[in-house]
């Protein structure tokens, strides 16, 4: 037989009998290894008290009390207002009888004819600053009807439920827990006018 034979005498690899020791692992992500991609996070439904927000063109000499009712009503949700701009015409604001009648009168209601800017148009009640042409400002709650002089842009919140409360708390209310988050009494979503012969609205809020 050709060839060289090994040492006896030099050191074995391995022993009969014993295992083989495993290969050493190399530290980091193996080659070509990506992090996976987290699924999105899907909001399927909104929660009954989430508020959503729209932005309400009104059309010009559309009344803008009457557009917003009639949007919120098709849309079965409580509407207030924060915001608005444009023009409106010959508007009726109610004010406090001390700003703009004699003691003891008792309509509050104030006419105003020809156009007006709006400085800030807010709230369920509609409270309305207009300025005039000669730079006067005017303010009060919105009475009746209120007429679109151009295009008047809205910026309002949605709500499906809202939650009455009276304050202050009685004292028993005030020991006892939190309730839960839930509503324990609700005020109906819908649109409603509220006082007699168009004093005053209430869009839910």
């Amino acid at each position: 037989m050709s060839g060289v034979d090994p040492d006896p005498d030099a050191p074995t690899n391995t022993s009969p009998g014993a295992p083989s020791s495993p290969a050493r692992r190399t530290r980091g992500r193996p080659p070509g290894a990506k992090n996976k991609p987290k699924p999105p996070l899907i909001i399927a439904q909104d929660t009954p008290n989430a508020l959503t927000s729209h932005v309400l063109e009104v059309s010009s000499g559309s009344d803008v009390v009457e557009s917003v009712m009639t949007y919120a009503t098709r849309r079965g949700r409580g509407v207030c207002v924060l915001s608005g701009s444009g023009a409106v015409a010959n508007v009726n604001l109610r004010q406090p009888a001390a700003a703009v009648l004699p003691l003891g009168s008792s309509s509050t209601v104030l006419t105003m004819h020809g156009r007006f800017e709006i400085l800030s148009l807010t709230g369920t009640g509609l409270a309305l600053y207009l300025a005039g042409g000669q730079g006067q400002v005017v303010g009060g709650s919105v009475v009746g009807p209120l007429r679109a002089s151009g295009p008047v842009t809205l910026i309002v919140a949605s709500f499906a439920n809202a939650v009455y409360d009276r304050l202050p708390l009685e004292e028993e209310e005030k020991e006892a827990p939190p309730p839960p988050l839930q509503a324990t009494a609700s005020q109906s979503s819908g649109v409603t006018g509220s006082g007699s012969g168009g004093d005053g609205y209430n869009l839910g809020c």
